[in-house]
């Protein structure tokens, strides 16, 4: 009695698994008895431009962060210590420069943060 129920639960986790697969998308395929059979699309793993952009919005939002909770004297201390690093400190140094983006949002922030 109790292998029938686990038979039955496995069965309802394997249709819920494949209807959430579908869900993202499918195409439909007659098979050789005339049985349609639908198969979950795959998705590429393609470069994401919505992705990036929101990545590079990320990081200027916490550049501006930074910048507005330490002031502009303290920030650019910071980064000139890093400037006088190793090399990948030096690299961190020239992505975390100020810019005129990140003080205008930190501009912005100032108040709020205060």
């Amino acid at each position: 009695m109790t292998n029938s129920f686990a038979e039955f639960d496995s069965r309802l986790k394997r249709i819920d698994r494949n209807r959430s697969r579908l869900a993202s998308g499918y195409s439909a395929k007659v098979t050789s008895n005339g049985l349609i059979v639908f198969r979950p699309k795959r998705r590429d793993a393609s470069f994401s431009v919505r992705g990036l952009l929101y990545l590079v919005a990320g990081f200027l939002i916490f550049k501006s962060v930074i910048l507005a909770h330490l002031g502009e004297v303290t920030y650019a201390e910071r980064v000139g210590a890093l400037q006088s690093g190793t090399v990948v400190e030096q690299a961190g140094a020239y992505v975390m420069q100020e810019e005129i983006v990140t003080s205008t949002i930190a501009n912005y922030l100032r108040p709020y943060l205060n």
